[in-house]
């Protein structure tokens, strides 16, 4: 397949900021890992300028092998560093989060899935920073219930989990993951445990507008009230390839419907990813179109 050239409105302007310095010197010396740069996130410049992270709990490779994610992966991975919860913690202090967004590689080789390190990791976070609100981005954890439920009964502000793309998709690209089983994530947590359910997805890997939709209202239908929808990127020649560039007015398309159908807030843009702008899901607000 032939490979597509970036269009203009995916074209970054960088530049060097001392926060930006500071915040990378400050993840570094706490040892800790973020998805901003394990999984390449392209935000990643300008949430360290203005002192935001987003931080990857149970180490920096995977043991799923998800076709569109530039994060590692392994099946034989070390057991969670027990000072990883206090650090995150530490780190949150430090930083002055105000929110944090807390997320994880799949650690299917674990017993608990990570869960505990997960709920160590929020507790730590309350003890020592009480008025820092949580957003936790979770794995599916093999829809175990005990697993989800450790997690979803310290009642973080936000509970997000990603579908990702569209079910026709998954087989291509996330092949050891199940749709229905994420909308069931969703479900639990915003039926029953009352949190505010957040879900993404990504586009340009080959689903139609019209599936895009429907993956809308099944979102809805589980409760899910936070949306974040923004274009695939591949991380390398190894990678799923991009099918194709959503261009910005189809994302305006996609979060004008989401809207009108009772979603809370949606970012939706070229470059939005899921923590993207992620207080706005706690500050209640009706988001406006994000391009960047």
């Amino acid at each position: 397949m032939k490979i597509q050239r970036k269009p203009d409105w995916l074209k970054l302007r960088l530049s060097g900021t001392a926060q930006f310095a500071s915040t990378r010197k400050l993840i570094a010396g706490y040892g800790l890992n973020t998805v901003c740069r394990s999984a390449q996130c392209p935000n990643l410049h300008e949430c360290w300028s203005s002192g935001t992270a987003t931080f990857l709990l149970l180490g920096n490779t995977c043991t799923r092998s998800c076709r569109f994610c530039a994060v590692g992966t392994k099946k034989d991975l070390p057991p969670p560093d027990p000072n990883e919860p206090e650090n995150v913690a530490q780190a949150v202090r430090k930083m002055k989060l105000t929110h944090v967004v807390l997320t994880s590689v799949t650690r299917d080789d674990l017993s608990d899935f990570g869960s505990g390190a997960w709920a160590e990791t929020i507790r730590k976070i309350r003890e020592s920073n009480p008025d820092t609100t949580i957003e936790c981005l979770i794995p599916d954890f093999r829809g175990n219930l005990d697993a989800l439920d450790s997690v979803m009964q310290l009642r973080p502000e936000v509970l997000n989990h990603n579908v990702e793309t569209v079910p026709s998709c998954y087989a291509s690209v996330r092949p050891e993951a199940e749709y229905r089983q994420s909308l069931g994530v969703l479900r639990l947590a915003a039926s029953t445990y009352g949190l505010q359910a957040k879900s993404g997805l990504m586009v340009g890997l080959g689903e139609t507008p019209e599936e895009v939709y429907e993956v809308l209202d099944d979102l809805l239908a589980y409760g899910c009230r936070h949306i974040t929808i923004g274009q695939y990127l591949q991380p390398s020649k190894h990678h799923y390839p991009v099918q194709r560039y959503v261009p910005p007015e189809e994302f305006d398309q996609y979060r004008t419907y989401a809207l009108e159908k009772g979603c809370t807030t949606v970012q939706s843009g070229p470059y939005v990813r899921s923590s993207y702008h992620a207080a706005e899901c706690v500050e209640n607000k009706h988001n406006t179109l994000t391009t960047t």
